[in-house]
C-alpha cells in the first residue's frame, strides 16, 4: 500500500478522504493507506472521520520518509501557497486522485496533485496543469486548456478551447461559452456565464459576467 497524507481537515478534506476510500474498493492495483491529516488550524491528535490530524504543515515539511500528499483546500491561493512549501522535498509525491466514476478521454493531458471527484468528464485533447481541482459532476470541453492551481466547484462547465490562467476559483453552476480566455487570480462566482474574455484579475458574477472588484 502507498502511503497518503491529506492537507486540509474541512469539508473538502473529509470529501477527498471519501474519495480515496472509493478509489480503494473500487479500482484495481495497489490501495492507498491514509496516514492522516495536516490542519494547522485544528490541534494535533484531533480525530476526523477515524484518522488523526498528525499536525500542521510544518509535519510535513520535517518528514525524511517517502509519502504521497493531496493538497485538499478549496481556496487556490492558500493552496498555491502550501504547495510551494512542500514541492521541493523530493520524498513527496503529489499523485492525482481521480473518482472511479470520472470520465477522462484518452488524449487529455494531466499534470500532478489534481484532483477528479465523482461524476466528472475531461473531453478530447484537453490539458490540465497541476494541483487543479473538478468538483462534483464538472466537466471540460475538447481543446481547453486548465492552467495551475483551478479550483472548479460543483457542475461548472467549461466548454471547448477555453484558456485558462492559473490561480482561479470558478464558482458552482459556472458555465463557460466556448473559446473564452481566462487571466490569472479570477474568482467567478456561482452562477456565474462567461461570455467574454477575462482579461483582468478580480472577481466576476452575473449573467454575463461582470468585474465587481
Amino acid at each position: 500500500m502507498r502511503d497518503i497524507i491529506i492537507i486540509g481537515a474541512g469539508g473538502f478534506g473529509r470529501e477527498v478522504q471519501w474519495l480515496i476510500e472509493r478509489i480503494n474498493t473500487q479500482v484495481a492495483g495497489d490501495k492507498w493507506n491514509i496516514l492522516g491529516y495536516i490542519d494547522d488550524g485544528i490541534a494535533k491528535g484531533t480525530e476526523i472521520n477515524g484518522y488523526k490530524v498528525l499536525g500542521d504543515v510544518s509535519f510535513l515539511q520535517d518528514i525524511d520518509q517517502p509519502v504521497h500528499v493531496v493538497c485538499a483546500i478549496g481556496n487556490s491561493v492558500i493552496r498555491q501557497k502550501l504547495v510551494n512549501k512542500l514541492i521541493k522535498k523530493e520524498n513527496i509525491t503529489f499523485p492525482n486522485l481521480v473518482d472511479p466514476t470520472a470520465i477522462i478521454s484518452d488524449t487529455a493531458a494531466i499534470g500532478r496533485g489534481n484532483i477528479i471527484c465523482a461524476g466528472s468528464v475531461i473531453s478530447t485533447n484537453v490539458t490540465i496543469g497541476d494541483f487543479c481541482t473538478f468538483d462534483w459532476n464538472c466537466t471540460v470541453g475538447h481543446d481547453a486548456d486548465i492552467h495551475n492551481f483551478v479550483m472548479a466547484y460543483p457542475n461548472v462547465n467549461i466548454s471547448g478551447f477555453v484558456k485558462t490562467g492559473e490561480v482561479l476559483e470558478i464558482g458552482t453552476g459556472t458555465q463557460i461559452i466556448q473559446g473564452i480566455q481566462l487571466d490569472d487570480n479570477v474568482i467567478i462566482g456561482a452562477g456565474t456565464v462567461v461570455i467574454r474574455d477575462i482579461t483582468e484579475a478580480g472577481t466576476y458574477v452575473g449573467s454575463p459576467a461582470r468585474r465587481v472588484k
